[in-house]
C-alpha cells in the first residue's frame, strides 16, 4: 500500500486549491504529522477543518484519527517517523532522551522472566556451538553479543559470513547447538523461514526482538522482547546492549573458573601478538 505522502503526490493535481494547501503542508511535514490533530493541521495549513476532513475522506479515511493510527502502526513496525515535533528542539532534548532510555530499561528489566533467563544462560554455557544471526539494524547487537560471549566460551559463530547465504551454515546445526537470532523490526523476509526451519529441526532457539513480534514468538524456545522507543524517529538499542551485557556476565559467572582461565589466556595472546595498546 502506498504511504500517505505518496498518495497525496499522485492525486495532487486533482485536489482543490484549498486541499492542495493541506497536501503541501503534509508532504513538507510528513514525519511530524502523527503529532498534529485536525484542528492544528487546519490552522497551520491556513484552511478550515472542513477542508481537512474532505481531503482525508477523499484519501479513504472516515476520520482523521484513522490516518494517525495508520502512521503510528508504521512507526511501530520500524518506519522512522517522528512522534513529537518538539522532541529534539530546545534544551529539553537530553532530559527527554534520558527519560525515555530509563523507561525502556525499566520496562524490559521488570518484564524479564527469571526462569526463562536462567534457562537461556544454561543453554549458552552448555551448547556445543552458539550461532548468532543479526541482519540490518540487528547486526551490531549480534556482533557485540558474539564478541562478549567469546571472552568466556569458545565456538561462538556469527552467520552468515560476509557474502555468503544461510543454507550452507544452517545445514550443519544440530540440537546440541544453540542459535540466537537478533531480529528487530523491519526484519528481512528470510528471518521467518529461517526460524521455521530451525524450529522444525528442534534447535534450541533464542529470539531477541521488539515485544510486539508476535509472528516469531511461537517458533522460538525462548523470546526476549526489548522496547526500542526513542524521543524521535530512530529506534534506540540501549536495552539490547544492556541485555548483551547481562547475558555475557551471567554466562561468565555460571562457569567462572573456566571463564577466568579463558580470559587470562586471551590476555596472554594479546601480549604475544602485540594487538592492543597499553596505556
Amino acid at each position: 500500500m502506498q504511504q500517505l505522502d505518496e498518495r497525496l503526490r499522485a492525486s495532487f493535481d486533482e485536489l482543490s486549491p484549498q486541499e492542495q494547501r493541506v497536501a503541501s503542508f503534509i508532504i513538507d511535514h510528513f514525519d511530524d504529522l502523527v503529532s498534529y490533530n485536525s484542528a492544528e493541521l487546519a490552522r497551520l495549513s491556513g484552511v478550515s477543518k472542513a477542508t481537512v476532513s474532505r481531503l482525508f475522506k477523499r484519501l479513504g479515511y472516515d476520520r482523521f484519527k484513522e490516518m494517525r493510527d495508520e502512521l503510528r502502526t508504521l512507526r511501530q513496525s520500524g518506519m522512522p517517523l517522528t512522534e513529537n515535533r518538539d522532541a529534539v528542539q530546545g534544551n529539553t532534548l537530553l532530559a527527554r532522551h534520558y527519560k525515555q532510555e530509563m523507561a525502556n530499561l525499566t520496562l524490559w528489566v521488570n518484564t524479564l522472566d527469571a526462569g526463562q533467563f536462567a534457562d537461556i544462560v544454561t543453554a549458552l554455557n552448555t551448547a556445543k556451538r552458539v550461532f548468532i544471526l543479526g541482519l540490518r539494524n540487528s547486526a551490531p547487537v549480534a556482533l557485540h553479543l558474539r564478541q562478549q560471549l567469546l571472552q568466556s566460551r569458545g565456538q561462538v559463530l556469527l552467520m552468515p559470513q560476509p557474502g555468503q547465504t544461510l543454507a550452507e551454515e544452517v545445514v550443519d546445526i544440530t540440537p546440541n547447538d544453540m542459535v540466537v537470532v537478533v531480529a528487530f523490526r523491519r526484519r528481512p523476509r528470510v528471518v521467518r523461514p529461517l526460524l521455521d526451519v530451525l524450529h522444525q529441526q528442534g534447535i534450541p532457539l533464542l529470539a531477541i526482538s521488539e515485544p510486539q513480534a508476535a509472528s516469531i514468538k511461537p517458533l522460538c524456545r525462548w523470546h526476549i522482547g526489548l522496547p526500542l522507543e526513542s524521543v524521535s524517529a530512530f529506534d534506540s538499542y540501549s536495552s539490547a546492549m544492556s541485555l548483551v551485557n547481562l547475558l555475557s556476565n551471567a554466562v561468565l559467572h555460571t562457569a567462572l573458573s573456566e571463564g577466568r582461565q579463558r580470559i587470562h589466556h586471551i590476555a596472554s595472546l594479546y601480549d604475544e601478538l602485540d594487538e592492543l595498546e597499553h596505556r
